[in-house]
């Protein structure tokens, strides 16, 4: 029998050492909820989990930022919901002057509250905003970020909606087509008294020069748009659509005066067909060709209209060449009736604009939808992986409990074991 190096208590202290750190293992797995505290408890599983953990807190976020677009929709729709209404007194408004019944001073009364209408209208594109970001006067496009990982966006763009783009300030649609380059981005811009092109936020963008429309890079003039027949003035708009690939040119138009008679012309779409003027159909006057690099003109009801009243270039308005009178005028019954059709025209953009609006919000709230359904179930999964089963871990508890309770009890029989060498000396 030896005593220096007691070998049952050595591997008894061991094996207590062994099943303390597993109870402790066992403890630490019941107080946190996890089965792994630690990546020594598996390394594998913890690093799959992070990467769970990383999509559903960008999940849960995406479907946040999608709940805010669909709030930014709604007050946006809210707006265009009032501008309908507003359209709609409007276009009351112009049936009440078309009639006959009414004299001068009725349809001046009708006009006033017209314009006091118009005048809302671009107040409601001017003045609604989301977190400060102005949402109908042309210069909202923005991005959402509806998915957990990079490029998982939707694009929304909203249009100015004011009277001028409704068709109901007096301006006249001239040309249109595809430009020179897409160095514009879409949108509506305007032109100053000193030829420059500004965008919504009133930064120079552009330059008209010699029919024209350039931006210089680098020193390098480069033509944006060429204009075949539009000559424009201030307060011109040029629409850009399409991803910079389309442009449409409106003039703004005097009040009827003297010299240019516009007055003359109703809100509608006439066309020059064999040297008559058109409008739905029906004859309302001629027109006058004075030859190459001459003026033309238009005589309606014994009153001349020259081409530079409408925004044509010097005999550049011709055979089959049409344009847009838009306008909101009911101080005539004939100007009245065009304002109708002009009206219905603004309330179909109005109408195409919520419809944009309601469709990009019921998208909206598919994707919540499917964001927290794929949250639930990418936590399910990460959960199996994280999360400790409570029962199993019990019952590794009580066995190792069980354990640490035998193997101090040998511990202490193990101790005892070298005493009995002393009955050798009796």
């Amino acid at each position: 029998m030896r005593i220096n190096n007691n070998v049952m208590a050595m591997n008894a202290n061991r094996q207590l050492g062994i099943n303390n750190t597993g109870m402790s293992k066992s403890l630490e797995k019941l107080s946190s909820g996890l089965r792994i505290n630690r990546a020594g408890d598996d390394a594998a599983g913890l690093s799959i989990s992070e990467k769970m953990r990383g999509q559903i807190r960008g999940l849960v976020q995406a479907s946040r930022n999608a709940q805010d677009g669909i709030s930014l929709i709604q007050t946006a729709e809210g707006a265009l919901n009032e501008t309908h209404a507003i359209l709609q007194r409007m276009r009351e408004l112009a049936v009440q002057s078309a009639n006959d019944t009414n004299v001068e001073v009725d349809r001046e009364a009708i006009q006033d509250e017209m314009n006091q209408l118009m005048a809302e209208l671009d107040g409601i594109s001017k003045r609604t905003e989301f977190n400060t970001q102005k949402l109908l006067d042309g210069s909202f496009k923005g991005t959402f970020q509806i998915g957990a990982n990079q490029g998982q966006t939707v694009e929304l763009q909203l249009g100015k909606i004011d009277s001028a783009n409704l068709g109901l300030e007096t301006f006249n649609s001239i040309e249109s087509g595809n430009t020179d380059s897409d160095l514009l981005a879409d949108g509506v811009y305007v032109l100053d008294s000193n030829n420059n092109l500004k965008d919504t936020a009133g930064n120079i963008v552009a330059t008209y020069e010699d029919d024209n429309i350039s931006v210089n890079i680098n020193g390098d003039s480069t033509k944006i748009i060429t204009l075949e027949k539009a000559a424009l003035a201030k307060g011109a708009i040029i629409i850009i659509s399409d991803k910079g690939t389309k442009f449409e040119v409106k003039n703004a138009l005097d009040k009827p005066d003297n010299t240019n008679n516009l007055g003359e012309l109703a809100p509608g779409t006439y066309k020059i067909k064999d040297n008559k003027v058109i409008k739905d159909g029906k004859f309302v006057g001629t027109f006058n060709s004075n030859g190459e690099g001459g003026s033309n003109t238009i005589t309606i009801n014994d009153k001349v209209i020259t081409e530079e009243a409408l925004g044509f270039q010097t005999g550049k308005l011709g055979e089959g060449d049409s344009f847009t009178i838009n306008g909101a005028d009911v101080t005539t019954r004939e100007t009245a009736e065009g304002t109708i059709t002009a009206i219905d025209n603004a309330i179909q953009i109005v109408s195409a604009e919520r419809s944009k609006l309601g469709a990009m919000q019921n998208r909206l709230e598919h994707t919540i939808k499917n964001l927290d359904n794929a949250s639930e179930n990418l936590t399910a999964a990460e959960s199996r992986i994280r999360d400790v089963d409570m029962a199993k871990e019990m019952m590794e508890f009580t066995k190792q409990s069980i354990l640490q309770q035998a193997a101090t009890a040998m511990l202490a029989q193990a101790n005892q074991l070298p005493g009995s060498v002393l009955k050798l000396l009796g």
